[in-house]
């Protein structure tokens, strides 16, 4: 895939689909168009030798460990900038609930990525335990740990 106009196409269209999968697994709308960024640029160094077939999964997997990582930093963002807008944004989510997005905020950064990997992505265990680099059976385990918590999560909001 030596052609950079390729890149260019596949980079415009994929971007906003990339964009709110890196949203799902870090919360945070500035910091997933950073992800992707920094996504992009990788893409761009390795084009030449990315088999067009693969291309979702190297972005995939690079989102989720790069999402994984600023979740890590210590430093993360602490303090809010800007004023928040007035009306939701155009590209917002709107069939996912607040309630959800709050649920998943509280899990741990890999939980959260095995469950927008697996049931956002409709990845197999198989290939969100290949785009992560952990083994199946924690796919399974975190799965079911996560998906626990924001039951229980979930039910207590509604019950409330």
């Amino acid at each position: 895939m030596a052609d950079r106009a390729s890149f260019t196409d596949v980079a415009r269209d994929r971007a906003p689909r990339w964009r709110r999968v890196s949203f799902l697994l870090c919360g945070d709308w500035a910091l997933a168009e950073d992800i992707v960024q920094v996504t992009l640029l990788r893409l761009y160094k390795r084009w030449h030798r990315l088999d067009p077939a693969g291309i979702d999964a190297y972005a995939r997997r690079v989102m989720a460990r790069l999402a994984i990582d600023a979740a890590r930093r210590p430093h993360r963002r602490a303090e809010v900038l800007t004023a928040p807008p007035e009306r939701p944004r155009p590209d917002a989510m709107p069939e996912d609930s607040a309630d959800v997005r709050a649920a998943l905020d509280t899990l741990g950064p890999r939980q959260r990525a095995v469950l927008v990997l697996r049931f956002y992505c409709d990845l197999s265990v198989t290939d969100t335990a290949k785009t992560l680099r952990i083994t199946e059976g924690t796919v399974k385990s975190q799965s079911a740990r996560a998906l626990a918590t924001l039951r229980t999560l979930l039910t207590e909001g509604a019950s409330s």
